[in-house]
């Protein structure tokens, strides 16, 4: 049973089923029904259970959360929301960095984390996912039913919701590209001038009429146009009903080397050594169709007070020399560096424990869960101005024990869609730049958010505090949000926040808003504005 069967606790019904011998009395059982809707509101002993995302800075306070299970139950919610007024935000994960779905202007959260069902759509020859499975859960159905995945993140908890439509990425992306561009089509609860709430169905398809609307969920962000009720899932090019061969077959097993340096002995040099050829051997193996298309790998360097150096590689086992491509990825990156490993791991193990293993990926444990993330895309390594700003903030005395960055590998088959055939832009980019630290207590809010702000506006001194697309930087990645790049306080660029998402995609976004959102019902701090009339 699912676990939306297991919450089926609102109106039971009962059947009559037969027993085995000839004339043998009815019996009547009880039978689950589909969950929902529920409605929460402040008094509610499950309210404040249900109010927190994944990040604890953000807290709203709406007048109602409404918990759905089934698409019909959002079109009336949304219809609802929409005939009384009131501003109302979809939450699947929960796993927003911003504060989307705690905005104090939301009245009505609606929570389609019941919503969780991934399974084999015959009739439309594709793989149907609700906005509410965690990517743990789809990873787990699609290996244990046909052995395929799709190239989508590392933590596991994260909704599908948000994560698809944002553009989602992780360890198998160099290999098969982004999630988005196995996606081939979209049910989406949209809002009519008129305030109508109904259901679209749009696809990939040349002659689909709603198109439009498929394409600005490959990457144009959750939360923008509508609320998504199902994403259904097939390679492009594929053919055939054998189902097991629309998606990625999934690797068997997954080999992984992890490094870990001490600061103690970390100089200057030898980090900026670490990032710099990091980043050259990005620059020179993320061609589409690269023996190194791949290895996945991720260097981590902690601020100091967090003590360590970390670098990550990941590949299929069972690719041809991925043990001696491994090999070859360590030696490049270190190559000058004259570091000793304080710990020095490889391992192969399954790829599915790799995948869903529950504590992998997420930010601190459940006391030590506030954070801020800044992020960019990189299409080459930073320049030297750039890595002795690294190095600078790294080392000062206001970052915590959980504070740092990472370069996470991109590129790869990534790189083999045009910009323009999804909503994101930065397809030739390979690498991405995060930047983050995490806390526990609101006290050290103000300490926090200063030293994050202060490292990512140091990196992009040269361009306005902002990653402005160019030789080196490429804008931003929207399922990382981040606010301060719609404030002027910290973007002094000139280039809007929407263009650093978005790049030349904005205006085409911008005119599917006007199509399916015509009202502005869903919004957000970061969200798609209509076009200006005139």
């Amino acid at each position: 049973m699912s676990r939306r069967g297991l919450l089926a606790g609102a109106g039971a019904a009962t059947v009559t089923v037969l027993g085995a011998g000839t004339g043998a009395a009815a019996a009547a059982v009880p039978e689950t029904t589909g969950f929902g809707p529920v409605t929460v509101r402040p008094g509610d002993f499950r309210y404040d259970n249900l109010l927190r995302g994944n990040n604890f800075r953000y807290v709203g306070r709406p007048e109602e959360i409404r918990v759905v299970g089934s698409t019909d139950q959002v079109v009336r919610a949304v219809s609802e929301a929409v005939r009384s007024g009131r501003r109302i935000a979809p939450r699947s994960g929960g796993h927003c960095f911003e504060n989307f779905t705690a905005d104090p202007a939301v009245r009505v959260l609606l929570d389609l984390s019941p919503m969780d069902e991934v399974g084999y759509d015959a009739d439309r020859q594709a793989f149907a996912v609700q906005p509410g499975a965690t990517l743990g859960h789809v990873y787990r159905t699609l290996f244990k039913g046909w052995g395929v995945t799709i190239p989508g993140g590392g933590c596991p908890e994260v909704g599908a919701g948000g994560h698809f439509a944002g553009g989602g990425y992780g360890p198998l992306s160099r290999r098969y590209g982004s999630v988005v561009d196995h996606l081939y089509g979209v049910e989406v609860v949209v809002v009519d001038r008129d305030g109508t709430a109904r259901t679209v169905v749009a696809t990939r398809e040349p002659g689909d009429p709603h198109r439009d609307l498929w394409w600005a969920h490959t990457g144009g962000g959750g939360g923008n146009f509508g609320v998504v009720t199902r994403y259904w899932l097939r390679s492009p090019r594929v053919t055939g009903a054998d189902p097991s061969q629309l998606l990625p077959a999934a690797p068997q097993r997954m080999l992984q080397h992890v490094v870990f340096w001490s600061w103690e002995h970390m100089t200057e040099q030898a980090l900026t050594g670490l990032l710099r050829n990091f980043g050259t051997w990005h620059e020179r193996n993320s061609a589409p169709g690269s023996p190194y298309a791949g290895l996945y790998g991720i260097l981590q360097p902690s601020h100091r007070a967090g003590g360590t150096v970390m670098l990550v590689a990941q590949i299929d086992a069972d690719l041809p020399n991925a043990d001696s491509m491994v090999t070859d990825f360590l030696a490049a990156v270190t190559a000058g560096t004259d570091l000793t490993p304080a710990l020095d791991i490889r391992r192969t193990m399954p790829w599915l424990h790799r995948m869903t293993w529950p504590g992998t990926g997420e930010p601190g444990d459940v006391l030590n869960r506030r954070y801020k993330i800044k992020a960019a895309y990189l299409r080459r390594g930073f320049t030297d101005t750039q890595l002795a700003a690294v190095y600078r903030n790294l080392t000062n005395s206001t970052g915590g024990p959980d504070a740092g960055m990472l370069l996470v590998g991109y590129g790869g088959q990534v790189r083999a869609v045009a910009p323009g055939a999804t909503a994101i832009a930065q397809r030739d980019a390979v690498m991405k730049a995060v930047y983050q630290t995490i806390w526990a207590d609101e006290a050290d809010d103000a300490a926090n958010l200063a030293w994050v702000r202060g490292f990512y506006r140091d990196v992009y001194a040269a361009t306005g505090g902002v990653p402005v697309p160019g030789e080196v930087n490429d804008g931003s990645y929207i399922n990382y949000p981040d606010a301060d790049l719609a404030d002027p306080a910290w973007n002094t660029s000139g280039v809007s926040a929407h263009r650093l998402y978005y790049k030349d995609n904005y205006p085409r976004l911008q005119r599917v808003k006007a199509r399916w959102d015509p009202r502005n019902v869903f919004r957000h701090a970061l969200a798609i504005e209509p076009p200006q009339a005139g």
